[in-house]
């Protein structure tokens, strides 16, 4: 399973979530914890917001550990909203189209679980795109496929339906094609201004999710895995789960794919 994590609050350096924490995530990209392999090692990518409404981003196939630009980079580039991934494949080749976040205009998106069976339903999943958005594909994982269906089912006006409407139709079409119908979920979007992150999973087991404000309340945190740094209280997001981050803080939401909703639950502090 991939690791992940993501950032949004006053402009900070990318190395305070990528490089310099302890367990940071360049260290889960060899050395994960709460993942079925200790390995993401089939690349990674960092996609942050700046000085356009688009994000700049940075892919490759090489270990997050081996790549000697990410570490300057990411001691350089400062964002105020920046998501960053390190990849462990389960389908689809190691190459830089593979790699997230994957990044559409102004959206950005990234993943960490599976659609089991892809390979039988990738098919009419990619039929229900339009010419615009099938021909905006440049790999061939289930997480970039997701995050095009959302972009089709309205993802600019309400993300959680979006992605809800998504997994159902993926569901929808394992159970025409006789396969399993198993669909694991944790991922971030954004458009630059709100970070949306889901957790969920057809299953008991959906991929891991925690959340943090960042050291002297800059912002908030969300990662695959908890970095270890004196200070910080971590809290597992439950499964079933949507939170947005926003200049006014973190929201939590239900999450319910089946039924293409998400229902006002909690607020985060």
């Amino acid at each position: 399973m991939c690791r992940w994590a993501a950032y949004r609050g006053t402009p900070i350096p990318l190395e305070q979530i990528v490089s310099a924490p302890g367990h940071s995530l360049i260290e889960q990209s060899h050395h994960a914890i709460q993942a079925k392999t200790a390995t993401n090692g089939d690349g990674f990518g960092v996609a942050w917001y700046g000085e356009h409404p688009e994000p700049g981003l940075y892919r490759d196939v090489l270990p997050a550990w081996s790549d000697c630009n990410l570490k300057s980079l990411a001691r350089q580039i400062r964002s105020p909203l920046f998501l960053a991934h390190v990849r462990a494949s389960t389908g689809g080749a190691t190459s830089r189209d593979n790699c997230h976040p994957f990044v559409n205009g102004r959206w950005s998106f990234m993943h960490n679980g599976q659609i089991a069976g892809f390979e039988k339903i990738r098919r009419p999943m990619e039929a229900a795109l339009s010419d615009r958005l099938y021909q905006a594909r440049q790999g061939t994982t289930d997480s970039e496929l997701l995050f095009l269906l959302a972009l089709e089912f309205g993802l600019e006006t309400d993300p959680a339906a979006a992605f809800g409407e998504a997994i159902r139709f993926a569901l929808s079409e394992a159970a025409r094609a006789g396969v399993r119908e198993l669909v694991r979920f944790t991922a971030a979007v954004s458009d630059g201004n709100a970070l949306h992150a889901i957790r969920y999973a057809s299953d008991e087991y959906a991929p891991t999710l925690y959340a943090a404000p960042t050291c002297n309340n800059q912002g908030h945190c969300l990662v695959s895995e908890p970095f270890k740094d004196t200070g910080t209280k971590w809290h597992e997001i439950p499964a079933g789960s949507i939170v947005t981050l926003t200049a006014s803080g973190m929201t939590s939401k239900r999450f319910k794919p089946m039924q293409a909703e998400a229902v006002k639950v909690a607020e985060v502090a």
